[in-house]
């Protein structure tokens, strides 16, 4: 396939996600730099990409415009391989790594790519452990994903599956609980006691969690509303639980130390 056309899922734009991605090691084939592109980040692009054994070519503003298409570039545009899903339990190995009970985030058929990217960038920060996100009828890790997750992508494993509500039960086999976000949920989120392995489940855009997946939780919590407008957005909402889970699990270490 000739680069002058590349789809998007083949491309990463923009400055901070190149330099991310390389800090993570992610997979490049090969990064494009606008001809007169300077600054500190600019040439920490050049020096990773060095170190990782990542070709680096200067081109002119018109190449790499056809190459990031509608994607603002800031005069930097990396060629992906392909992304490197992890196994669920893979996910799980990164909490025993770490010496924490498991923290994952499962996304259920989040469809917004920038949605998808707000939530992976808050889990990363949240000290979430993993993300789980359904193969159908969902946004996949594109470059748009990568953008609006600012990098988070590549310091997180993510995996794929088939199934949410199997996944579920695989992970209550693995002596996690599984806290699920619903307006009709179970108890206020902040009366929730986060510590343990835990999983948080996020629903869709509009739909929030299916019927199957709703019944798989072992808890539900909601997010009290004060105005007028019914819902919040979903990544809005996991930042919400997710925060709050964080505050409780440390507050959790910090009384056991």
């Amino acid at each position: 396939m000739s680069e002058t056309h590349l789809p998007a899922e083949q491309t990463l734009t923009g400055r901070q996600p190149v330099l991310e991605a390389l800090k993570a090691r992610q997979a490049l084939e090969k990064i494009y730099l606008q001809h007169g592109s300077s600054g500190p980040v600019i040439q920490q692009i050049r020096e990773f990409a060095r170190e990782r054994g990542v070709p680096v070519s200067e081109v002119d503003r018109d190449r790499i415009r056809q190459l990031a298409g509608d994607a603002p570039a800031q005069g930097v545009v990396a060629l992906l391989e392909s992304v490197p899903y992890a196994e669920l339990d893979e996910l799980l190995a990164v909490a025993h790594r770490r010496n924490e009970p498991p923290f994952l985030l499962v996304l259920d058929e989040i469809e917004d790519p920038h949605n998808l990217g707000a939530l992976i960038r808050t889990a990363e920060c949240a000290g979430v452990h993993g993300v789980v996100i359904p193969k159908h009828h969902a946004a996949a890790i594109t470059p748009t994903v990568v953008k609006a997750s600012a990098g988070a992508v590549s310091h997180l494993s993510i995996a794929r599956v088939t199934n949410i509500a199997s996944c579920l039960d695989e992970l209550k086999t693995s002596g996690l609980w599984i806290v699920g976000t619903a307006a009709e949920g179970d108890r206020r989120y902040s009366e929730h006691d986060y510590r343990g392995p835990l999983a948080v489940v996020i629903g869709s855009e509009g739909r929030g969690m299916r019927r199957l997946v709703h019944e798989k939780c072992d808890f539900v919590v909601s997010i009290p509303l004060y105005g007028k407008v019914g819902s919040l957005n979903a990544s809005v909402a996991g930042a919400v639980v997710l925060f709050e889970a964080a505050r409780s699990r440390h507050a959790g270490a910090k009384t056991q130390r």
